[in-house]
């Protein structure tokens, strides 16, 4: 299997079994990424990517 999470693994392959790998496997990967060095930090819910715009000027300025 390529990618365990994949929304193409057929509903009657997700099983618990399955789901127990990829839970291992994140597992594995996190530890794996933390004893070369990483960080994991963690990002408040509040935060968005793309922060609000200050509405523009140019609305209704197309000529008739």
């Amino acid at each position: 299997m390529g990618f365990l999470g994949s929304r193409d693994e057929p509903a009657d392959q997700r099983t618990v079994e399955s789901r127990k790998k990829l839970r291992e496997s994140l597992n594995s990967q996190i530890e794996a990424f933390l004893a070369s060095g990483g960080e994991i930090e963690e990002v408040p819910s509040n935060v968005t990517a793309n922060p609000p715009q200050k509405p523009s000027g140019e609305y209704g300025n197309r000529p008739i």
